[in-house]
């Protein structure tokens, strides 16, 4: 049955490539509409998002779309990357392939996309070729995902992210404060399951960095900022006292926990490695 599609498709795609493409400008992020192929269903548009992350819209599908994720430069480097989606809980009325030298490889089917999983895909795998399925009514059919591009090292963690439940090594430590998404000072409130992980809720005295606003201030005359950190819920993570130096990764815009020493222990580490001369950067510290 697969087979037959793709057969069917190829046509389409070699019409696309010949004369009847449309194309759009680079960008981050596209939102659009299938009801601009109802009176020329067998246009493919070409979609070009060229940067390390953002999302696609496409509502009331029709026909298909195919688009071509890559990095705004171009690098031998560029070669290593994995692409990862996120589909919206809601996203609905497409199927997703792999279009590879006009070559189609199934990615996800219409009924996977409500999982709101990650997937990811080596660079080199191709476009994204993204078909309408055929419903009578599709005034409520919009397919929407986030999308990041990652180093092919880091495509296993960015499909089922968060740190093992292990402590991190000195060296590790002090790495992550130089190199993590976000480092923070600051106390766990409170602990709640959500699905298949935990969410931490915490409090920050000292936002050090973030990749992105994860953490919220609390107001120009508040220095303090709260948010939530996700970690796996076999970690068994429980509120307490004491201060925290939190670190970790951003994916799809949510903060996960990757070291998370106590603070008093961390500036014993970082003390003497100053000391030593191995500090891989420099932190403020009390």
């Amino acid at each position: 049955m697969l087979s037959l599609m793709l057969a069917s498709f190829l046509p389409l795609l070699l019409l696309c490539r010949i004369s009847l493409c449309q194309y759009s400008s680079d960008q981050c992020s596209w939102k659009g509409s299938g009801l601009t192929h109802e009176g020329h269903t067998r246009d493919v548009e070409q979609v070009y998002l060229r940067c390390s992350q953002g999302s696609l819209e496409w509502l009331y599908p029709t026909g298909a779309i195919i688009v071509n994720l890559r990095p705004n430069t171009l690098s031998p480097a560029a070669a290593r990357l994995s692409v990862c989606i996120k589909p919206s809980k809601d996203s609905t009325g497409t199927n997703i392939y792999l279009d590879r030298n006009g070559k189609l490889r199934l990615l996800l089917r219409e009924q996977d996309q409500a999982e709101g999983k990650v997937h990811c895909f080596s660079i080199r795998e191709g476009a994204l070729f993204i078909e309408a399925v055929p419903h009578t009514d599709i005034s409520r059919r919009i397919t929407a995902f986030q999308y990041e591009l990652v180093s092919d090292r880091l495509r296993a963690e960015a499909q089922s992210p968060g740190a093992p439940c292990q402590p991190c090594s000195d060296a590790e430590m002090l790495l992550a404060v130089c190199t993590n998404d976000f480092v923070a000072r600051g106390t766990i409130k409170t602990v709640g399951p959500e699905e298949d992980h935990a969410s931490v809720s915490v409090e920050i005295s000292h936002l050090y960095r973030q990749k992105t606003h994860v953490f919220v201030s609390g107001g120009v005359r508040v220095r303090s900022w709260t948010g939530n950190i996700k970690m796996p819920l076999q970690c068994g993570v429980k509120s307490g006292e004491g201060e925290f130096l939190f670190t970790g990764t951003v994916r799809f815009g949510e903060a996960w926990m990757g070291c998370a020493p106590r603070y008093k222990d961390f500036l014993r580490l970082y003390h003497e490695a100053q000391l030593q001369g191995t500090n891989p950067c420099h932190v403020e510290t009390d």
